[in-house]
């Protein structure tokens, strides 16, 4: 955005930069965090004149990109804009976990996680988070925060879920200055929930490694430089015979849930192919084929 934002609206300036960067690598991901940004800026502050002016150059702003982006489907179809979202975020995060667990811990990294946490705000856009996504955002924000302040206190960072009791959120990362900030309640905040968490039992997204071309490997970072990052083998599972023919079983009785779930599956495995993750596509594919035929996940 050209115009300055009015400190009313600093809430969302994280949401705006994060549509920046991805203005021509992924049009879809800039449009979905500027709208997230409008929603959330109109109910910041929608009356005082400098946030109505700038809130309005968004709106004309959204308006342009989405006749642009017409034939999209991930714009058109709200299914698939959340999939797309989705599988973005949950990237980012897988790539950073996988450098956490290694012991690896670097600017990249950090801001890995925060953008993942943002994308994830961005699905609120869609509808209210489930709760899986709300850990991983919870997650993702704490460890960006956690490790920037390990490393700028010259301190070594605890790899993986650790217990951060007394600790959540303390501080909120700013990826562009390095600075800490106390967090938004928005952003914190789901039918109050205990800030002493432990995450040692959260439920990592499916997946051990990021793939190769995870798009968090793609950020350009000015100032020290970190160690580069080495492609990750992606591993394609084996597709189960018993499924190649499989025919739905006779006694088996769908449900609404069940068809929903399917379309889930299928509508991932689109989302994984568009960044040619084989691999999670058909680990997809094979979910929503065994509930189909056989009523069991």
């Amino acid at each position: 955005m050209a115009a300055a934002l009015p400190p009313q609206l600093k809430q969302i300036q994280h949401h705006l930069r994060t549509g920046q960067e991805h203005e021509k690598r992924d049009p879809v991901v800039a449009y979905y965090c500027r709208l997230y940004a409008m929603q959330t800026g109109m109910k910041l502050d929608s009356k005082t004149p400098e946030c109505r002016k700038f809130l309005v150059k968004l709106m004309d702003q959204l308006e342009t990109m989405k006749k642009e982006l017409g034939d999209n489907e991930s714009i058109s179809q709200e299914l698939v804009g959340h999939a797309h979202i989705e599988n973005y975020a949950l990237k980012m995060f897988l790539y950073a976990d996988n450098e956490d667990r290694s012991g690896r811990f670097h600017k990249n990294m950090i801001k890995s996680f925060y953008t993942a946490s943002l994308l994830l705000d961005v699905l609120s856009v869609f509808g209210e988070l489930s709760e899986e996504n709300f850990q991983h955002r919870k997650y993702a924000k704490w460890k960006a925060t956690y490790i920037h302040n390990c490393l700028k206190n010259g301190e070594v960072p605890q790899s993986g879920p650790i217990g951060m009791e007394g600790e959540a959120y303390d501080d909120e990362y700013d990826v562009e200055h390095g600075a800490a900030s106390r967090p938004s309640p928005h952003v914190l905040s789901k039918e109050d929930p205990d800030a002493n968490t432990n995450f040692s039992n959260l439920q990592i997204p499916p997946g051990a490694h990021a793939p190769a071309n995870t798009p968090a490997e793609v950020p350009h970072f000015t100032g020290e430089p970190s160690n580069p990052v080495q492609p990750v083998p992606r591993n394609i599972p084996v597709v189960d015979p018993s499924l190649l023919n499989a025919m739905q079983q006779g006694e088996v009785r769908l449900t609404p849930e069940d068809y929903a779930r399917a379309q889930k599956y299928c509508k991932y495995a689109g989302s994984a192919l568009q960044y040619e993750d084989v691999g999670e596509a058909i680990q997809n594919l094979q979910k929503a084929l065994k509930l189909l035929t056989t009523g069991r996940e």
